[in-house]
């Protein structure tokens, strides 16, 4: 397809600061693939090319569209990664700068809590009821926000948050000295490192000849700063994003980095791609009238390129009755064979929603996906397996040495492995040179010692061994020998359950196989670090889901980047969308809140359907909803008095018993105001002006002004069968 003219701009806008402001459903990814393309073609080589995204799955798309479009005879490449992979090439290359050490291990959620505990114990916080899982929630914030342990310390406020802060310290210190880091260090290290060693930094930056980041919107200060060192040097920076789909300021994205790059970069030229080639006119229409009640935002306009029906809002009496009538209307979708299930889905904006239209998709027996669920890396067996490859790779890294010390169990039990830990922390050494001291083990138990010595020789000879062999060959090698298919028979009856965890075993092999597929020098060591960071993205089995013929049902959270022929956005209620969080005053998150309904609205492509029920359950009891504000938005409809009324009593709706009734209540408070206005004589006048006739009364309680768009359900929905 041809590009349009803002499209060609930003593609052969190939110096300076560029920042391309791309909606919904805009070509995106298109634009910069070609602009990467772009820049091989006017002679710039490709390695001197660094494109840093967000997802794995970005990452590995831009990848290959780059690769079709320069031919992938080319030996050399764009280095084109997330942020956190970046990070760890940089950290590889450069972290001892910092006291550690090169071959650092990532350590995941269960490593981490494994420290948390120690930390804990060693502080005696088990009295102020602070658990590890408590801890780490108080560190991920912390480090979500940029804060070292010094800084956190001086934001603590609580005696709680002061508990966690010390431990805090505590916590990086024990990292240190296993020599690890966990996945938010990899963005705090490097940014310390390029504060404190400008040679350093000065080194990284000069690797390359222009930066692109995709999703801008999105990045924290960590991320800011860096990107602005590495693009400093030579200032061909392109930065690409919307900040009307900037929804995660939860996990510390700062929208005001894309709304202020002319600032940072006065020289900046700003490209605008306005053209929607997703969605229908008339659910842009809505989507655009919904976004401009944000005041700071870059202002834009979509425009699409088809037409088709009009978007529908329904009211349910109750949450039951929505699920029940929005499952009914995709059954019949499906049996007029109108749409297949994969083109629908279902947007909710909190976790509790989806329970209800699961249970109805149940029983009309329509497929579904709900994604989300235990990821591929949470599972035990893989988590063991990848426990053997981190040991071999950097025996300090303790967390996963103990974990496998006695599995499959070799006789070192639980006291052994205790006594191993104190001698260690009593010689002021790592557990791994305590085992390897003859010394260290003599007076233990002689399966102890034999288990010991298994131990040792596997992972000499893993660790050691053929240099040629292939990543694959080497996890199938390691899963054979120490017999991980009878521990999964020892401890599993079911032959079902074998089976399930076999497979899982048999992910990581093929895992191994895809990475040795794609690598140019396989190394363990790069291996790790890939499953680490694809551990922290999001789940890695979401397109396998979506692939399925299933509606999916997800988090508009969850949404960004999807699209769908039809999409049903669920629970339009204040409190729910917008969330109740973002009701306090002080919050001021409503604008982010209405971003994500922005999301939500532009992921349809044909046929767009809102709902909400008129009464939701609390704590087993029906209680009134009232609209959510962005009904009256999308419909152009904020001059309603209710619309007002709602802003305004939104904090309050929580402790509200029937907020319907304080909404009617707060109708007929303004409209006797305006009674008393009119009946009042103006300056200077005798009499008070007439009333008019005719005049039509105020609209009350929560019944959306009529529309004919809107239809309200007041039956119940007979259940499908």
């Amino acid at each position: 397809m041809k590009l349009n003219a803002a499209q060609n701009e930003a593609v052969h806008t190939t110096s300076g600061p560029l920042l391309v402001l791309a909606g919904a459903g805009t070509g995106k990814t298109r634009v910069v693939t070609l602009r990467i393309a772009e820049l091989i073609r006017q002679g710039t080589r490709p390695s001197r090319i660094l494109g840093v995204t967000f997802t794995n799955k970005a990452a590995a798309e831009m990848q290959q569209r780059v690769g079709e479009t320069i031919g992938r005879r080319k030996k050399e490449k764009p280095e084109l990664s997330t942020f956190h992979s970046l990070c760890v090439r940089i950290l590889r290359r450069q972290i001892q700068h910092l006291g550690y050490p090169s071959q650092f291990a990532i350590y995941d959620r269960g490593d981490q809590e494994s420290i948390a505990r120690s930390v804990l114990r060693d502080i005696k916080a088990a009295d102020a009821g602070l658990r590890p899982g408590d801890l780490l929630f108080h560190i991920g914030n912390w480090k979500t926000a940029c804060l070292r342990p010094d800084e956190a310390a001086n934001s603590a406020q609580t005696d709680r948050e002061h508990l966690a802060a010390a431990a805090y310290r505590r916590y990086q210190t024990s990292l240190k000295a296993a020599g690890a880091v966990d996945f938010d260090d990899l963005l705090l290290l490097t940014e310390d490192l390029f504060r404190r060693f400008p040679d350093v930094c000065a080194e990284e930056a000069s690797r390359f000849d222009h930066l692109l980041v995709d999703e801008y919107q999105d990045t924290n200060g960590s991320q800011y700063r860096i990107v602005k060192a590495l693009a400093m040097p030579h200032r061909n920076l392109c930065v690409v994003g919307d900040d009307d789909q900037s929804i995660y300021g939860w996990r510390g994205a700062e929208v005001t980095h894309i709304l202020s790059f002319k600032k940072d970069w006065p020289d900046a030229k700003v490209v605008r791609l306005e053209t929607n080639y997703r969605s229908t006119h008339e659910i842009v229409g809505w989507a655009n009238t919904l976004i401009a009640f944000n005041k700071h935002r870059h202002g834009k306009i979509l425009k699409a390129t088809v037409h088709g029906d009009a978007p529908r809002i329904q009211q349910f009496e109750t949450a039951d009755e929505e699920a029940e009538g929005v499952v009914a209307d995709i059954q019949a979708r499906i049996r007029d064979r109108k749409r297949k299930a994969r083109d629908i889905a279902i947007l909710f904006r909190t976790n509790e929603q989806p329970r209800a239209f699961e249970l109805e998709l149940r029983r009309a027996n329509v497929p579904y996906v709900l994604l989300g669920g235990q990821s591929f890396y949470d599972r035990k067996e893989v988590r063991d397996i990848l426990a053997y490859l981190k040991m071999i790779e950097n025996p300090r890294d303790e967390m996963s040495l103990l974990r496998i010390i006695n599995l499959p169990p070799r006789g070192i039990g639980q006291t052994t492995v205790t006594r191993l830990i104190e001698r260690s922390v009593a010689d002021g050494r790592s557990v791994w040179q305590t085992l390897a001291d003859p010394a260290a083990t003599e007076n233990l138990p002689s399966t102890a010692r034999r288990g010991i010595a298994q131990l040792k020789s596997l992972a000499e000879t893993y660790r050691h061994g053929n240099p040629n062999a292939s990543i694959t060959d080497m996890v199938s090698s390691l899963i054979d020998e120490v017999d991980y298919r009878g521990e999964i028979e020892r401890i599993y009856d079911k032959p079902e359950e074998r089976q399930a965890r076999w497979e899982s075993v048999e992910d990581v092999v093929n895992a191994a196989a895809s990475y040795d597929a794609r690598a140019e020098l396989p190394t363990l060591a790069e291996f790790l670090d890939e499953l680490s960071l694809m551990g922290n993205d999001e789940t890695p089995d979401k397109e396998k889901q979506l692939e399925q013929d299933a509606v999916a049902l997800m988090t508009m959270h969850a949404s960004k980047g999807l699209e769908f022929q039809e999409v049903y956005i669920v629970g339009m209620e204040e409190g729910v969308l917008p969330h109740r969080r973002s009701l306090d005053p002080l919050a001021d998150t409503v604008d982010e809140e209405r971003r994500l309904c922005y999301v939500g609205l532009t992921r349809a492509q044909r046929r767009l359907t809102i709902t909400m029920p008129l009464s939701r359950k609390k704590w087993g009891k029906d209680r009134p909803t009232i609209p959510s504000r962005f009904l009256y938005e999308i419909t152009g409809q904020a001059d309603n008095p209710n619309y007002m009324n709602t802003v305004r009593l939104a904090s309050q709706l929580e402790k509200l018993a029937d907020p319907r009734a304080a909404l009617a209540a707060e109708a007929r408070k303004t409209e006797a105001k305006k009674k008393a206005a009119k009946k009042r004589p103006t300056t200077g006048s005798k009499a008070a002006p007439k009333k008019r006739s005719g005049k039509k009364k105020a609209a009350r309680g929560k019944k959306l002004p009529k529309k004919k768009t809107t239809k309200r359900v007041t039956r119940k929905t007979p259940k499908s069968t």
